[in-house]
């Protein structure tokens, strides 16, 4: 037997070895693998890039489980001295950043390349990065009844237990996909491309991971872009937020002779349908897409609630909306049939579903949801059936630290637009107490998404400039006005 003083000694040399290897192998980086690749946008134009993979665990809790590879393109930059990588984050969640990168925001991915290198990400669970499996159930409501929050909930919940026991089941458990590991993928992408930092170029639920990033990532980011800011709290959505809308659309026709003249009372035409269709509800005939069947579906209150709040994402959505909302009031509903079966039932994908489940929501934001619901047209339909589905696996909440403020003095820039249903500007503005190096890009009269970072070319300029390292200031850009739809004239 070795001496006591022999012993500890080697004890001691053991710990610090392993203790070593462990942070050895924390540091290594994961490889990667780019490939020559033709990026090919929906519209036929092509550009020399490259394809990169590389890996990461699935589950960031476990040192042994399946691994995920994750995809990404990458347009390299046209700069001799560019600055940091510039990483796009989709939104949803469960958008991909390579396909964002082919439809109308291409121009910005091959624009932003005078300032670095840009990078369209797909993560975990999207696009061509590896992720969960396809969940082939649904949740369904009764399409001859009118829906009731009452009625749908012990469905919804019930669907929601039932999916996630598949993806148990299929080894890829909710609790891995989350924005915790979503952000450290985001760090390992950096690692793995040999970069010092990234700056992130976000909207939607991609802000949310943006902000997630710069809590657990500070110090290997450069700059942030947040379009359509989702902020800590912000992922169940507030009713009065989309009551704003409605009263912003009501004041827009109110303003101009010609649609005042058509749709004097809008707000006063929502309310009566609403009540119209909640006394007796409708029939619509509604076509399914999968099988391609004819359904007779029932819609009360709540489903036109849910069909309006979708509306409401941007103007180019919405520019109908008084015109349809009249021709229900006077019997046709014609306008709903493309939606009426979307409103009563619904798939579930594991990467959308435990992300939104993570993030979770406070006791004091609930409250707040709660009590709004109440008091607005549409109450809360814009997050049906969100709720019901967070009561069902609460355990996967991250808790009140994930949704904590995170003060930063990285510089950040957030973009919003007035009549953006999904993301309120006040998120952005909550936000922004946080960051003293924030700056706000407002344009008057934009949405979400596409209608948003293609309302004005002003946005591009302000990008180029703040992920250049320029200074830039708090602007208001007033944008065009919405087109209405109007009534055929007879």
């Amino acid at each position: 037997m070795l001496p006591m003083k022999q012993l500890i000694y080697l004890l001691c040399s053991l710990t610090i070895l392993c203790t070593c290897g462990r942070a050895l192998h924390a540091q290594t980086a994961p490889e990667l693998k780019l490939t020559p690749h033709t990026f090919v946008a929906k519209d036929g134009r092509k550009t020399e890039t490259e394809m990169g993979e590389f890996l990461v665990p699935e589950n960031r809790d476990t040192s042994d489980g399946r691994q995920l590879t994750l995809r990404f393109v990458r347009f390299k930059s046209t700069n001799p001295n560019p600055g940091s990588p510039i990483v796009y984050l989709a939104g949803g969640p469960g958008g991909s950043g390579i396909n964002a990168a082919k439809y109308k925001r291409h121009d910005l991915f091959l624009a932003l390349r005078a300032v670095a290198d840009v990078i369209a990400f797909d993560q975990r669970g999207t696009g061509l990065s590896d992720g969960p499996p396809k969940y082939p159930g649904i949740w369904a409501f009764d399409l001859a009844t009118p829906m009731t929050h009452a009625a749908a909930r012990p469905i919804i919940q019930q669907a929601t237990r039932e999916a996630a026991a598949f993806f148990t089941e299929k080894g890829s458990g909710l609790e891995a996909y989350n924005s915790n590991a979503n952000a450290d993928d985001l760090n390992d992408l950096r690692r793995a491309l040999g970069a010092e930092k990234l700056s992130l170029w976000s909207i939607s639920y991609g802000s949310h991971l943006a902000l997630t990033t710069l809590k657990r990532h500070e110090k290997h980011l450069d700059r942030i872009v947040m379009a359509g800011v989702e902020g800590y709290d912000h992922t169940v959505k507030l009713p009065a937020d989309q009551q704003a809308i409605l009263v912003a659309i009501d004041g827009l026709l109110k303003a101009d002779p010609t649609t005042a003249a058509v749709f004097p009372d809008f707000l006063g035409d929502v309310a009566k349908l609403l009540d119209q269709v909640e006394k007796k509800p409708v029939m619509v005939t509604s076509r399914n897409p999968i099988t391609g069947y004819t359904l007779e579906v029932v819609m009360g209150k709540l489903e036109l609630q849910i069909m309006m709040s979708w509306f409401l994402a941007a103007p180019q959505a919405f520019r109908d909306l008084p015109l349809t909302v009249r021709q229900m009031l006077a019997g046709d509903f014609s306008a709903a049939t493309k939606y009426a079966l979307r409103t009563k039932s619904g798939q579930f994908r594991g990467m959308p579903l435990g992300m939104d489940l993570a993030s979770g929501i406070s006791a004091h934001r609930r409250k707040l949801i709660e009590i709004q619901a109440k008091r607005t047209l549409l109450g809360d339909a814009i997050n049906f059936p969100y709720l019901h589905q967070y009561d069902a696996l609460r355990e996967l909440d991250a808790g009140p630290e994930f949704r904590a403020p995170y003060p930063s003095e990285l510089p950040v820039l957030c973009i919003s637009g007035t009549l953006d249903g999904r993301t309120a500007r006040a998120n952005a503005e909550e936000t922004l107490k946080y960051l003293p190096n924030g700056r706000h890009l407002v344009l008057e009269g934009a949405g979400h998404s596409d209608p948003l970072f293609l309302s004005s070319p002003r946005i591009l300029e302000v990008m180029k400039a703040f992920f250049s390292g320029e200074t830039v200031e708090n602007e208001r850009v007033v944008v065009a006005a919405v087109d209405w739809v109007l009534p055929e004239e007879e």
